[in-house]
């Protein structure tokens, strides 16, 4: 396994030197791995500091959380393990004024150990210190008593409430009932995809099926309280929200605080999603989300998967949660979109007015557009293949999607050769997106331009617009022949129907001669170093491989013409 660090045993000092180095107000304290406030008053005239930490690997947790109405500091230990006593006690006596100091301890043995031992340590030196255990992982509810349950992401909230009420000045004890509070009523829950690897092993913790997940997991990269199959977003949220809400006794008299956690490896388009099915699963409940945050807020080093927190509000714990911080890793305001979620789309121009007459060439051009998308739908696996070798992959999926937009085109679009080919780039311009689609729709618009007007378009006219159609490929995207596109099939094949034509040959015979010409292009361009689209990017790599999207061509050219009897 791969990992960007230089040695293992440096990765949580180094990690936090690059954190304080780009936040300001901040620093480590020497010898230790504590990120410290710097922006305090003097010690006579410090609030409450609320302080908390752990074992490191949970980034941004918990350094990211220091700063004015969160963290006042954060102690961190090596990847998993519970910092020193020694360390949380520095973290205390660097921080804490005569108000005291709230110690914010997720509930695993190491940290309560050694956080509990420093604050002894503390009070015997005349510091106020007040322990609050966190322990929201209701995934425990059937395995251990409530006060045994791991602390996870819902913690992240025990510190913004209880730090925003340190920063307004509250006393120790009020803070403390606060955070108690929050800590009591939050449920939490994770499911994972697969397994992190800590930077000193090398591999990941545990093994899972293609089809397997882990449900109730914890945040060191243990397995989760059982092994179940992969299902849609809306059902493994819906499975979470269940134990959550029977847990809790969530109540639809009471809004709640929503936060969708990812746990390392998730990509913000998955956690959006999930965040799409908590929002409606908790209102299909009937309960009201107050507040949302998503975003990596407590991770497990490079888990993929996600955690739910959950927690019960009243007007007292939503003024803390929506009062102003610095710390750089809280996610916003966490306000929810009360506006219109859809807009309607302004209508689309008819590309075949009604007074358009119908003519054999519209008829016909239907037919032939029918046998050329029937052979790029059989031809995506191979289009696919052939893309995902030196491209994104896409290419085969565009192509179907594109080829079915057509097929659903009603007779009527093709009232003529003009308004035919107008509406088959309406419906490849909405199915296609990335390149494919801009390409083939400008072509068949700036084809269709050149026969407005023509009732029946003569062969030369069809040649001409074949013309101005890989033109306008060209012209649009910047490639031409020899730099491995779809271009060194369409350019070779437009010259080589025109050429046929003007030497009087019949059309067919002329297509076949395109067709021939565009198979060479992509012959071609197996030995060509590729200088547009992503297929650039790999440089040689690319060679020896035929371009996805001359191959493209050269499916629907070989289509067009009808079957022999």
């Amino acid at each position: 396994m791969k990992k960007l660090i230089n040695a293992p045993a440096d990765v949580v000092t180094e990690m936090l030197e690059g954190f304080v180095a780009a936040t300001p107000d901040t620093a480590l304290l020497a010898d230790e791995t504590v990120v410290v406030r710097t922006d305090l008053p003097d010690r006579a005239a410090r609030g409450v500091a609320v302080i908390s930490g752990g074992g490191s690997g949970h980034e941004p947790a918990h350094a990211g959380y220091v700063g004015r109405g969160m963290l006042t500091a954060a102690v961190a230990g090596d990847v998993f393990t519970s910092p020193s006593t020694d360390a949380v006690l520095a973290a205390i006596r660097h921080v804490a004024g005569p108000a005291g100091a709230l110690l914010v301890v997720k509930n695993y043995t190491g940290d309560r150990l050694n956080f509990g031992l420093a604050a002894e340590l503390a009070r015997a030196e005349g510091i106020p210190v007040e322990v609050v255990i966190v322990a929201d992982d209701v995934a425990l509810k059937d395995t251990v008593p409530p006060d045994r349950r791991r602390g996870i992401a819902g913690t992240v909230l025990v510190h913004k409430v209880a730090g925003a009420a340190a920063e307004d000045g509250r006393p120790l004890a009020e803070v403390a009932e606060l955070a108690r509070r929050v800590a009591g009523a939050v449920g939490s829950m994770g499911v994972a995809l697969g397994a992190c690897t800590l930077p000193a092993v090398g591999k990941p913790g545990f093994e899972l099926g293609p089809d397997e997940i882990e449900m109730g997991l914890g945040i060191h990269g243990e397995p989760g309280v059982r092994r179940a199959k992969i299902a849609g977003a809306d059902a493994l949220v819906g499975a979470v929200l269940d134990v959550i809400a029977e847990d809790r006794g969530l109540d639809p008299a009471q809004p709640v605080a929503l936060l969708v956690n990812g746990l390392g490896a998730t990509p913000p388009m998955e956690l959006s999603v999930i965040q799409r099915a908590a929002l409606n699963d908790l209102r299909a409940r009937g309960l009201e989300v107050a507040r949302q945050w998503s975003g990596t807020l407590l991770s497990a080093l490079d888990m993929p998967g996600f955690s739910l927190s959950v927690l019960p509000l009243d007007a007292q714990l939503l003024t803390w949660l929506d009062a102003p911080t610095t710390a750089p890793a809280w996610p916003g305001a966490g306000l929810l979109n009360a506006g219109q979620l859809r807009l309607p789309a302004p209508p689309a121009a008819d590309p075949s007015p009604a007074d358009t007459p119908a003519d054999a060439t519209g008829a016909a051009l239907h037919a032939a557009v029918l046998r050329a998308t029937e052979a790029l739908i059989a031809a995506e696996p191979e289009l696919t293949r052939l893309d995902s070798l030196a491209g994104d992959g896409d290419l085969g999926q565009s192509m179907q999607r594109g080829s079915e937009a057509v097929r659903a085109l009603p007779a009527s679009a093709f009232a003529s050769a003009e308004t035919g080919l107008t509406a088959i780039a309406a419906a490849l311009r909405k199915a296609i997106g990335g390149s494919s689609g801009p390409f083939y729709a400008t072509a068949l618009l700036r084809a269709a331009r050149s026969l407005s007007g023509k009732s029946a378009p003569s062969p030369t006219n069809w040649a001409t617009a074949f013309d101005v159609a890989v033109t306008a490929i060209s012209d649009l995207g910047g490639a031409r022949p020899g730099d491995r596109t779809m271009v060194d099939a369409l350019r070779p094949a437009a010259e080589a129907f025109s050429a046929a034509i003007a030497g009087g040959a019949p059309v067919a015979q002329a297509w076949h001669a395109a067709i021939a010409a565009a198979d060479q292009g992509l012959e071609a361009t197996k030995a060509m170093q590729p200088r547009a689209g992503r297929a650039s990017y790999l440089g040689d790599r690319a060679t020896g491989i035929p371009d996805g999207g001359a191959a493209a061509v050269t499916y629907w050219m070989k289509a067009l013409p009808p079957a022999q009897p």
